[in-house]
């Protein structure tokens, strides 16, 4: 990614349109994902219950954060947001346990669907958020 596209001047509190994409990489791979159910023939109800958890799971994440972040209490902010990453973890854990009881298949599809899924936020993660404490100092 070049130096515009991570560019961070316009707003000190926003991040640049590049950190943005690498932010929400994870929902380009659930979107990517679709006709990949679609044309591999698997079971959709597992791709359902995994898009509604994650989803969830993430608005509930930034739900956490923005509420952390204006409570001002660094204590306080450090516990919300490490419960709520407890409770992401066991909302996706649950999907895939409850896809599998559905259907035996969807829960193997839905299980590497989540994992897919982390696997490219987690990583975004590693790299976005150096990225923005850099452009913070």
């Amino acid at each position: 990614m070049t130096t515009h596209a991570l560019d961070n001047s316009a707003s000190s509190n926003q991040p640049g349109t590049g950190l943005t994409v690498l932010k929400n990489l994870d929902f380009g791979v659930l979107a990517l994902a679709l006709p990949v159910f679609l044309i591999g023939g698997f079971p959709m109800v597992a791709y359902a219950i995994v898009a509604v958890a994650w989803i969830a799971q993430r608005l509930l994440a930034n739900f956490a954060t923005a509420r952390a972040v204006e409570s001002g209490d660094r204590r306080a902010a450090i516990g919300v947001i490490g419960g709520m990453m407890v409770a992401r973890i066991w909302l996706l854990g649950l999907s895939v346990l409850a896809a599998g009881l559905i259907e035996r298949e969807a829960g193997v599809a839905a299980g590497l669907l989540a994992v897919a899924l982390f696997t490219t936020f987690f990583v975004t993660l590693l790299i976005v958020k150096p990225l923005e404490e850099a452009a913070r100092r």
